[in-house]
């Protein structure tokens, strides 16, 4: 199979559909990355407040959205999150002025 992103992997690698839901592993690891990243987001709510993301579940929400606006982009925003790179390139459209 193709995983994006893997470069080279002499192991054989296939996709499994729904596989937090039918393989346990899977299931556990996808457990254990989201208690993971909900304790980042608390972390980071507290070096960045104003954006919500304590309780931010990784959907955008209005109230972030207006964050953005409000506050700016932090170095740990994605980039390719669509009203990110809006922010990133209409504030270099304003420098390039």
């Amino acid at each position: 199979g193709h995983v994006t992103g893997v470069q080279t992997c002499a192991l054989p690698i296939s996709t499994i559909v729904r596989g937090d839901v039918t393989v346990y592993p899977i299931a556990c690891a996808s457990i254990i990355a989201k208690v993971l990243r909900d304790d980042l987001m608390r972390r980071l709510s507290k070096r960045y407040p104003g954006y919500g993301w304590e309780r931010n579940v990784g959907y955008p929400a209005p109230a972030h959205i207006a964050a953005l606006d409000l506050h700016g982009v932090t170095p740990h925003h994605r980039r390719t999150f669509a009203p990110v790179a809006a922010r990133l390139s209409s504030a270099e459209d304003t420098r390039s002025r």
